[in-house]
């Protein structure tokens, strides 16, 4: 099979789809791998290092959409880069296609099979190939929250931990799973006050179990979540329905209630964020102020550490990639269930119930697409 690697044209993106080790790796199973000129150099790897891990380099995206049977990626395509896929050609990336319904319909009309990182499974139930991204932009919120909630940037001026006579930032988690719990972690070793918020009871006593010390926990009742967004600080935004929009558990209205120059931190924004204030915004631009409130809400947080996230992704990505290479997406989806789980798009098809859902389109079932 041939591997193509484009480089990442969204705004700031540094990361890429591959790094050299998995250009390695695919090369030893008897693939070819083509990697765009450049495509690494935001996450420190130059082209000398594909090359000499056996990959060729190609000079332009085109080449490599046009010559390529599987396209692997960072980011969801850009509109740009969707006009290039064609029909039968595989797409492996993250896609968050619930809240973007021009990429879906892009998708759908190229006829390309898109197998999507966030929906991928794991027989714990859990989503491996998100889980890297979210342990990175976890420990990134308080950081860039810390950073938001100075006066210079438009915060109330509150240090996260405090000093000897004035009392610690007070934090708010919403959502207890891997990036609330990254986050809550970072948060309280920086020195702050930190509640986390979930309705899973099991979770919550999992987490006071491991962390009891360092951060608190409470069930996220709308009178909680109401009472706690009020006094906090800064609101860390984490929660995640795999593959579907999520709930806006903020409204507008609430924004009056808190503390004017709070920061509100959506790391969910990937798939439309849960405050009803959220728009996507970027590394370069990445701060608004709606209502007094202080919003941070880049859509590709872990591309701020694109060498550690590249790094963490494609040790995620690598066994996956490699059994969609050696079989087929085909034959790789029906030995693996939870491969399958990340079939989004097939042959004009949508094949993933919660993005149906949220956009109005009819959905296949993915064990009907392996049939056909």
């Amino acid at each position: 099979m041939i591997i193509g690697c484009p480089k990442e044209i969204k705004p700031q993106e540094f990361r890429v789809g591959l790094t050299p080790n998995t250009a390695r790796e695919a090369v030893s199973h008897g693939h070819k791998v083509v990697v765009q000129t450049g495509a690494g150099a935001g996450s420190g790897f130059p082209d000398a290092d594909y090359i000499a891990a056996g990959a060729r380099i190609a000079d332009t995206a085109e080449e490599i959409f046009a010559t390529a049977d599987m396209i692997v990626k960072v980011k969801e395509p850009q509109a740009a880069e969707r006009r290039m896929l064609r029909e039968g050609q595989l797409l492996f990336t993250y896609l968050h296609l619930a809240p973007d319904p021009e990429q879906t319909k892009d998708l759908l009309a190229s006829g390309c099979t898109a197998i999507a990182y966030e929906t991928v499974t794991d027989a714990r139930g859990g989503l491996p190939l998100l889980a890297p991204m979210s342990e990175v932009a976890g420990r990134l919120a308080p950081q860039v929250g810390a950073w938001s909630l100075q006066k210079a940037n438009g915060g109330r001026g509150v240090l996260m931990g405090g000093v000897p006579g004035v009392g610690p930032a007070t934090v708010a988690v919403i959502g207890g799973g891997v990036v609330g719990t990254h986050a809550a972690r970072i948060a309280a070793g920086m020195g702050a006050d930190v509640t986390v918020l979930d309705r899973s009871l099991p979770r919550m006593r999992y987490l006071d179990d491991l962390y009891g010390g360092t951060f608190k926990t409470r069930y996220a009742s709308a009178g909680n979540t109401a009472e706690l967004v009020e006094q906090a600080d800064m609101v860390i935004g984490a929660v995640l329905i795999p593959g579907a929009a999520a709930p806006k558990l903020v409204s507008r209205a609430q924004l009056s209630d808190m503390r004017p120059g709070a920061v509100i931190v959506d790391v969910a924004i990937d798939q439309g964020g849960c405050f009803e204030t959220s728009r996507a915004t970027t590394h370069q631009d990445p701060i608004y102020e709606v209502d007094g409130i202080v919003h941070y809400c880049v859509a590709n947080m872990p591309g701020a550490v694109a060498r550690t996230s590249t790094i963490a992704l494609t040790n995620a990505t690598m066994p996956f990639l490699l059994d969609l290479a050696d079989k087929g997406w085909r034959q790789a989806c029906a030995d693996d269930p939870h491969l399958l789980e990340g079939l989004n798009v097939h042959a004009g098809k949508l094949t993933y119930y919660a993005v149906g859902k949220a956009l109005g389109i009819d959905v296949m079932s993915p064990q009907l697409v392996l049939k056909g």
